[in-house]
């Protein structure tokens, strides 16, 4: 059994465009900065190779978009949680570096979350999201 639990959270306001890019970016940086998220690569029957997958599930819920930042800072409250956000700083960015440079000048109050990712030990990210419905 896993003892780590990766979950995913959208702004239940977000446009579904906007919610599926959030869960994606989400993703790249849940699997960039744990390196046990990708298994192996694997083969079929015929032997054609596939990609690692996430070794995690993770489950995508929802919260209103004023939730998000309340959540974020109840799980920077835990050290052994790892978060990864999207905000709209960067959905409206055209570059990394306009959005490093944006972000740099603005409060953290001032922050609108889109989604969140949260990793930790499956206790933690349960009781910090265990009352969320799925996203559907």
């Amino acid at each position: 059994m896993l003892t780590n639990k990766m979950v995913v959270v959208i702004a239940t306001e977000a446009p579904i465009g906007v919610a599926l890019n959030t869960a994606a970016l989400l993703g790249v940086g849940l699997g960039r900065h744990h390196d046990d998220t990708v298994g192996p690569d694997t083969t079929d029957a015929s032997g054609t190779s596939h990609t690692g997958m996430c070794a995690y599930p993770i489950p995508v819920l929802r919260a209103p978009a004023e939730q998000l930042q309340s959540l974020r800072a109840q799980a920077a409250a835990r050290a052994d949680v790892t978060i990864h956000d999207m905000h709209q700083v960067a959905q409206q960015a055209r570059t990394y570096d306009q959005m490093s440079t944006t972000l740099s000048g603005t409060k953290p109050e001032d922050i609108d979350y889109l989604g969140l990712a949260l990793f930790g030990p499956r206790a933690t990210i349960d009781s910090l999201t265990g009352a969320l419905p799925l996203y559907r």
